[in-house]
This record gives structure tokens, sequence and C-alpha cells, in this order.
């Protein structure tokens, strides 16, 4: 038997949003599918960094780095400002580290 209520179908249905909302969630948790962006993203919480220094921190070449800063650049994770020849790298916004926090805290459960 298939039996479908309504009601609640029709309460789901207001609260779904647009597609283009999911896809740009998505990209926002794929961006936490990688361990490499999570350190990145953890170190950016502390300090504002250049590619070398993430290099340094992580034992990473800075190819690495800045081929995984651009995948959190082009999401909008990550800003960046210019100081002469270097590049200087931090989060965007609180959003971000809140997500980390509270994916932190239920692997910690």
């Amino acid at each position: 038997m298939n039996y479908v209520d309504p009601e609640k179908v029709e309460q789901c249905r207001e609260n779904m949003i647009g597609e283009d909302e999911y896809d740009d969630m998505s990209m926002i948790f794929t961006m936490f599918g990688d361990s490499t962006r999570l350190k990145i993203m953890n170190a950016l919480f502390t300090n504002e960094l250049c590619v070398s220094d993430l290099a340094g921190l992580l034992q990473m070449s800075q190819s690495a780095i800045s081929h995984q800063l651009a995948s959190l650049k082009k999401t909008k994770l990550v800003t960046s400002r210019k100081i002469g020849k270097l590049v200087y790298y931090s989060m965007a916004d609180e959003h971000i580290k809140n997500i980390y926090r509270m994916a932190l805290e239920h692997i910690r459960e």
C-alpha cells in the first residue's frame, strides 16, 4: 500500500528552496569534503596567511596549497588581499567557522 500524507508533503514542499540554492549549498559542503581544505580553513580561522605560510604550516607544496585556495576562493569561502607581491588569504565570514565547529563537535560526541 502506498499512502501519502498530503498535509505533510505540502509542509515539506513549503520549506523547499530553489535549485540554485541547493547547488550552491552542495558546493560549500564539497569544500568540507577534503582534509587539506579543512586544514587550510582551520589555519585561516586564526590568522590571515599567505601561500608560503600555509605551505610551511601544512608541510605541503605551494602549488598544492594554491590549488586548494583557488577552490575555496571560487566558492567565496576565502577572500584575498594583495600587499606588494604577496597575497594574503582569510576566511570570508563567521558562518563557515560555525559550520566547521558544529561538525567538529558532532564527531567528538
